[in-house]
């Protein structure tokens, strides 16, 4: 038993340090499901009172986005389109800081 734990705590020590590098991937997309070039994407990081946004950047030609060094472990995303539409605010929650991760649903800007 003592072994089976000890090779778990180092499986997912291992897991997290191959995985904790902050990038967050998204997409940006219209209410027809379009992609939004030049979006401009924001990354909040909640706290238990406030939430700051801690970077931004722009979508692509395929309305990709992504953010790198993010470290904390519950973040805020918002886009707003070029013309002012923008989106509802996801909540994106990790498993631990600075994890990795890819945005489930793409973000969807409407006016």
């Amino acid at each position: 038993m003592p072994g089976t734990l000890l090779l778990l705590v180092l499986g997912w020590n291992i897991h997290v340090a191959a995985n904790a590098t902050g990038v967050v991937r998204g997409r940006v997309v219209d209410s027809a499901g379009q992609p939004v070039a030049g979006a401009t994407v924001l990354l909040f990081e909640r706290s238990f009172v406030v939430n700051t946004e801690k970077q931004r950047t722009t979508s692509d030609p395929r309305g990709r986005f992504r953010f790198e060094g993010n470290a904390s472990h519950a973040v805020q995303l918002q886009a707003e389109a070029p013309d002012g539409a923008r989106s509802d605010r996801v909540t994106l929650r990790l498993l631990f800081r600075a994890q990795d991760a890819d945005l489930p649903s793409p973000l969807v800007v409407e006016p």
